[in-house]
């Protein structure tokens, strides 16, 4: 391996596919693209100060190191990627990247971050910005403290373990999405999303939970959430609280302690083809 030590690069594509390079200490001042086309690099206690820092490269390591504010757009249309106890500055980092795992990571801009990228592993993530994971697909998350509105929009394969997500609109246009002992708050959450099962959430949503194909939860707490499961499909749900209110829910059986009020309108759905049980009762829906 090729030893660069304590070395500060400037200028445009100092490093330009370098490979099989072991990088510490070093600092990337001002200059585009420093480790463009790169191959087989391991970079530690590291900073990128500009754009473009790694773009277009495969199989690179990177810990303990920083991508400052204007790092932007640091990562893009590159494979292999592992990146570990470090703190990324800038927005828009990774776009069309494959293989991509995230350790102890802060991402205090994390501005369209993650888009239209594949397999994916998030272990203890802090992150701050809009439209995080947007269109990716096949992620894996543990410990995700996030907020920002519109995470995972059009997300595909998504499953999610004790994280936290602050964030409006999150999980619209998704398909097969599991999220497991976590908490989502936001309004409109997981419109227009078919495969959707929740276990162990505790969810507060004004609006939530609507538009749904196929929504499965389980031992989940709906903390003032109104109007939920309007126009859902296929619903299995197990709520251990109260609902404020629910409206027009197109299948599927509902299950809660207790539920404020029930909306159904027969003109929109058919209110026999939704079951509604609340305190060992089951209830034949209140029509509006």
């Amino acid at each position: 391996m090729k030893q660069y030590t304590n070395q500060y690069f400037d200028g445009e594509r100092p490093l330009f596919a370098e490979t099989n390079a072991d990088i510490s200490g070093t600092t990337f001042g001002t200059g585009e693209s420093p480790l463009k086309e790169s191959r087989n690099i391991h970079l530690t206690d590291s900073i990128f100060t500009y754009k473009y820092p790694l773009w277009y490269s495969k199989h690179v390591k990177v810990d303990h190191s920083i991508l400052e504010t204007m790092a932007r757009s640091g990562i893009w249309y590159t494979h292999d990627i592992e990146i570990n106890d470090s703190a990324i500055q800038a927005p828009k980092i990774f776009r069309r990247c494959s293989d991509i795992t995230l350790n102890n990571d802060h991402f205090s801009d994390a501005k369209e971050t993650l888009w239209n990228c594949q397999n994916i592993k998030i272990n203890n993530v802090q992150a701050n910005g809009d439209y995080f994971g947007m269109n990716s697909e096949n992620i894996s998350v543990d410990h995700l403290n996030l907020i920002g509105n519109y995470v995972f929009d059009g997300a595909k394969n998504v499953e999610v373990h004790h994280s936290t997500l602050v964030s409006k609109d999150a999980f619209w246009n998704c398909e097969n999405v599991k999220i497991v002992d976590s908490t989502i708050n936001g309004e409109y959450l997981a419109w227009n999303t078919k495969n959707l099962t929740l276990i162990n959430c505790t969810i507060e949503s004004d609006q939530g939970l609507c538009y749904i194909d196929h929504l499965t939860m389980r031992n989940c707490r709906l903390l003032r959430t109104d109007l939920a499961f309007e126009y859902c499909s296929d619903i299995d749900a197990e709520i251990n609280s109260n609902i404020m209110s629910v409206k027009n829910p197109i299948s599927g059986t509902i299950h809660a302690r207790s539920i404020g009020e029930v909306m159904i309108d027969p003109t929109k759905v058919d209110p026999s083809k939704t079951t509604i049980i609340t305190d060992n009762k089951t209830s034949k829906k209140e029509t509006a």
